[in-house]
């Protein structure tokens, strides 16, 4: 007897009610571990995903769990709070694999997943980041399926340069593991169209005050301000500075997280056009998208009415990966990492949050554990995020990885110097 697969959660959960119940999961159970930070300084990108990961899971429990090999499993969602802190990640990380067995761990990543990368390795634990620049050839069991960060971002510079033809960009981020691949990416996106760099800012991880990071951008007198990925509470200080002295350009940034608090800052008029990648998701573009869920408003709305003013770039990407392990899991009948992992390779093209996406980064990451397919370009009009267009990743990649492998082995993020001199060697031998 064939395995009957469903490709996502709202296909799950409209056949589940048609179809025969063929037992119930009773204590039948499947471990997802959540190792992210849920306080301090980057909370932001690990609570908000957890908030999207708790409705996910209650709504695959509600209509019956996870089948595996015809019987029922009910998920349960375990989370472990890490901070910023690599320590605790260890600690986390021993808790999570060693005492609740779980069957995927879903991380930031970074340097708190650089710490525990080895102890999962050996593990064998299918493990998930959102910064494809952990991947290389020594981390077979790590993918990042929900964003190919910080690649996308050039489908913004694309835009930008299209629309409004700047002759100068300024350029700022931090000096860690979100930022600097990030920096690279959005150096090698305007070498791609012409476009000047006229300054480039590297600033400590802590710092929250971007004032006299934008006065020295400022000074250079360009045409765009460019926070690549700064963190959510660097991107408000550095806009309301920017706002406070009398910027009159473009502003591009990873990310808007709490747009409405900046609007309310600065103006309606001075955030106008104000670009980023990471729409709301009642969005009407979003409607004829192949797409998980399928129903991306009721995710939306099921959010803000669960946590209101919470909403935030990683609110859904968190949930993308466990449709895409979901997925996964239904073809391989089976839980195991080995077993999970083939069944997401073997399907080839997989459709990821904004459509179909295949398997890539052997050049970049050393190994072809990430998705690239298309992403959205989203700009602030009148108060309110909007997609403008969808831009294609994989077309700007076969024209320019080049610039991008530059741009990164400048700033030494390749794999191959991150995992030392003799790494590259050692895999083309």
């Amino acid at each position: 007897m064939g395995v009957f697969v469903i490709s996502n959660l709202a296909q799950y959960l409209t056949l589940t009610g048609n179809l025969p119940k063929l037992d119930h999961a009773g204590d039948r159970t499947v471990k997802i571990g959540f190792l992210a930070p849920l306080t301090g300084p980057v909370e932001s990108w690990g609570r908000p995903g957890l908030n999207g990961c708790e409705i996910w899971v209650d709504w695959l429990n509600d209509a019956g769990g996870i089948l595996i090999g015809g019987q029922r499993h009910r998920v349960e969602l375990i989370a472990f709070d890490c901070g910023d802190d690599p320590e605790l990640a260890i600690i986390g990380a021993e808790k999570l694999v060693n005492s609740d067995g779980v069957s995927l761990l879903m991380t930031l990543g970074g340097a708190s997943l650089h710490a525990i990368q080895s102890f999962l390795t050996e593990r064998k634990v299918l493990t998930s980041t959102l910064l494809p620049s952990d991947l290389s050839p020594d981390t077979p069991y790590l993918i990042a399926p929900s964003e190919v960060h910080p690649v996308y971002n050039v489908t913004g510079i694309e835009f930008l340069c299209k629309e409004y033809a700047p002759k100068s960009v300024a350029l700022c981020a931090q000096s860690d593991a979100m930022g600097l691949p990030s920096l690279a990416t959005y150096r090698a996106g305007f070498a791609a169209q012409d476009v000047p760099v006229v300054l480039t800012v590297q600033y400590d991880p802590s710092l929250r005050d971007g004032t006299e990071i934008v006065a020295e951008m400022m000074a250079s007198n360009p045409d765009v301000l460019c926070w690549c990925t700064s963190y959510t509470p660097m991107v408000h200080s550095l806009t309301k500075a920017a706002y406070d002295a009398g910027f009159t350009g473009k502003i591009l940034s990873c990310t808007a997280d709490g747009y409405g608090e900046m609007v309310a800052a600065t103006s309606v008029e001075f955030l106008e056009d104000f670009i980023f990648q990471f729409p709301d998701f009642d969005d009407p573009a979003l409607r004829e998208n192949a797409f998980f869920f399928h129903q991306p408003k009721k995710f939306f709305d099921e959010y803000n009415r669960r946590f209101p003013g919470c909403w935030s770039a990683v609110s859904w990407e968190y949930v993308s990966i466990l449709d895409i392990w979901h997925a996964g899991v239904e073809r391989a009948s089976s839980v195991s990492c080995r077993s999970v992992l083939a069944a997401m390779k073997q399907q080839g093209q997989v459709t990821h949050a904004f459509g179909d996406a295949d398997w890539w980064g052997k050049d970049l990451f050393g190994i072809e554990n990430a998705l690239v397919g298309d992403w959205p370009v989203v700009q602030i009009k009148n108060g309110r995020a909007v997609i403008v267009e969808f831009g294609s990743v994989r077309d700007w990649l076969d024209q320019h990885e080049n610039l991008l492998q530059a741009e990164m082995e400048a700033l030494g993020q390749m794999w191959f110097q991150r995992l030392g001199s003799d790494a590259r060697v050692a895999q083309l031998s």
